[in-house]
């Protein structure tokens, strides 16, 4: 088939797009793609202690007072500043002190530990909803195909996330995505539908593949029984690509003149010939018809098609510009705008024409309307930095009111008290108060934790100082909160920096856990889960299916539980998150972390 068409001014170019970090997620246009030669040696381990530990405790616990070390749930008193306890035998050298009648402590969300998982690759609970919209697997390696994760299945896991110590879910966008694919990878060499939630076609709607709404109701009714708060992903910057099958529902866009015999009846069955790729439909499309008026329309998104603004280089204008060649919204705008026509014309949608509305504001009442109708108790929210602050501030107010009216409207529901959290995804944000702060934003993802942990891993006191800077950064004249991470969907899994090192994935835990702030745990960081099919794009096999079956076999195990042990530790004491960060001996490695009468010391022995 011939190259695309000189008047593919934005859309072709998905060979550069799809390679890059965040078409599925974040950061598209700056992450680094991942490398095979980033695992961290371990040849630098040292070598945990098993023998009794005399561990100095400060002011956390005065003479008399009686703790515990929960790992191994044996008990001492303190004598002259100081106890002597064993660690267990599995904790990795670690005492995990605490007070024998500590007070049951509040939530803080500086403190909180939340559980990050991609919707479609977590847990199947209903079969039946698999395929849905024409979207079929590609019986390869299904490397950008939808796999069966569903609201069900997160649902039937939620005693094992509460056994971890989780506190929050952050799930991915829940919204119906675009029905068809695009070419994944600088090669084209896999079909790439929106599983992850990041190509939204109808903001109103959950996606059939993921569930219905009484499921996802259940979801977080289920969750706030079980004191877990549930944050969800949103997107103001773009919508999904326009796909052949997307073209072929609503009637958007049209086909270069005499090329629709190329396609099969149903557009989105088309298959590229052996000299192909999955980029090689875009020869097919007329990228000037006048049709793409009935898609979002010019005075909705930027997009360089038909009579369509064409974006300027988001490097240039951040806020304006396109990311990784999506539609941009123009959130910025002050003109009042009509639904797009095929939302006019779209079976189903919940979306309906509001009175001199811009798009931002379509857009805040599509995203708060699922805090006001199931009570969601926070945003992470995608690529920030593309969106102009005075969005977000909005954003922010407005979904407050929503809660505020959710929990008048619920009454008897177990709900959380706390405000409505909002934690912004800005690469590469690292421990500093920014100007997000003042946008409405409640935290900001922090990127330098996955590389600065890999020393942790390997030596637990090699993150004193990173703790100590971040602690006296948060908790400076001006407080602030992060959450960090070690693993991430537009990165790297640290399995696969670790070498898949089980000693390795094991010791993490630890370093994430007690770094100060909020902790996020990407899916299967907890046991180990592999690294999956990628084809040309390194970001795909991040997302790899939740690894159950070795959970289930006990293959997990021994990483699984010691996560476990210290997950439920950070769970009881909000301290080691919201709390200053005080070294109290070298050796062994000491430390304390209080917060209003919550007081631990966690010492680390090495022989």
């Amino acid at each position: 088939m011939s190259q695309p068409p000189k008047n593919l001014r934005f859309t072709a170019s998905l060979v550069t797009c799809l390679s890059l970090a965040g078409c599925a997620g974040g950061q598209f246009e700056t992450a680094a793609p991942p490398s095979d030669n980033r695992a961290v040696s371990t040849g630098g381990m040292c070598i945990a202690t098993q023998a009794e530990m005399t561990v100095t405790v400060g002011n956390a616990f005065k003479d008399g007072d009686w703790v515990r070390d929960y790992y191994s749930g044996n008990k001492a008193q303190v004598t002259n500043g100081q106890v002597t306890l064993t660690p267990a035998p599995d904790a990795e050298g670690l005492l995990l002190l605490e007070a024998v009648d500590a007070p049951e402590q509040s939530f803080s969300w500086a403190g909180a530990t939340v559980y990050f998982t991609v919707t479609d690759r977590f847990a199947n609970g209903r079969t039946d909803n698999d395929q849905n919209y024409g979207r079929k697997p590609d019986g390869k390696d299904e490397i950008g195909t939808f796999h069966g994760g569903d609201f069900a299945g997160l649902t039937e896991k939620l005693d094992y996330l509460k056994d971890l110590g989780v506190n929050a879910i952050w799930v991915t966008p829940p919204f119906e995505q675009i029905h068809g694919w695009v070419g994944g990878g600088d090669r084209g060499d896999f079909q790439h539908y929106g599983y992850h939630g990041y190509y939204a076609l109808d903001f109103t709607r959950p996606d059939a593949n993921f569930g219905t709404r009484e499921e996802f109701r259940t979801l977080v009714d289920e969750a706030h029984a079980r004191g877990i708060r549930v944050v969800m992903d949103v997107v103001m910057n773009h919508p999904g690509y326009a796909t052949l099958q997307d073209m072929q529902t609503f009637n958007a866009g049209g086909l270069r003149e005499g090329f629709e015999k190329h396609l099969p009846e149903r557009w989105g069955d088309w298959q590229p010939e052996s000299w192909e790729d999955f980029h090689a439909y875009h020869a097919l499309i007329d990228y000037d018809h006048s049709d793409w008026a009935n898609w979002w329309g010019k005075d909705w998104v930027r997009a360089g098609i038909g009579d369509y603004d064409t974006p300027p280089n988001a490097s240039i204008d951040p806020v304006r510009g396109s990311l990784a060649f999506l539609p941009d919204f123009k959130t910025e705008s002050d003109k009042a705008v009509d639904l797009p026509v095929f939302l006019q014309n779209k079976e189903n949608t919940r979306a309906t024409r509001l009175e001199d509305a811009t798009v931002r504001d379509y857009l805040v009442t599509w995203l708060t309307g699922w805090v006001r109708e199931f009570g969601v108790d926070g945003f992470r929210v995608d690529t920030a930095k593309h969106v102009e602050p005075e969005a977000w501030k909005q954003l922010k107010t407005e979904a407050q009111g929503a809660l505020d009216s959710y929990r008048a409207n619920n009454p008897d529901q177990p709900l959380p008290a706390e405000e409505f959290w909002m934690v912004a995804e800005v690469f590469p944000h690292t421990v500093t108060r920014s100007s997000y702060f003042d946008a409405g934003f409640d935290a900001v993802i922090n990127f330098d934790l996955q590389e600065e942990a890999q020393a942790g891993a390997a030596c637990l006191p090699a993150m004193d100082s990173i703790y100590r800077e971040y602690s006296d950064k948060m908790h400076g004249n001006n407080s602030f909160n992060v959450m960090s991470y070690i693993s991430s969907h537009d990165t790297q899994l640290f399995n696969r920096i670790a070498d898949n090192k089980p000693a390795m994935q094991k010791r993490v835990a630890a370093a994430l856990l007690f770094t100060p702030g909020t902790s996020q745990i990407f899916y299967g960081d907890e046991s180990g889960r592999q690294f999956g099919p990628t084809g040309s794009d390194g970001h795909q096999g991040t997302r790899s299916d939740m690894n159950w079956a070795d959970i289930e076999n006990g293959k997990a195990e021994p990483i699984l539980a010691h996560w476990r042990k210290l997950g439920q530790f950070r769970a009881r004491h909000p301290a080691i998150g919201a709390g200053k960060h005080k070294q109290l001996s070298t050796e062994p490695y000491v430390f304390s972390r209080i917060h209003g009468d919550d007081r631990v010391v966690i010492a680390f022995g090495k022989e």
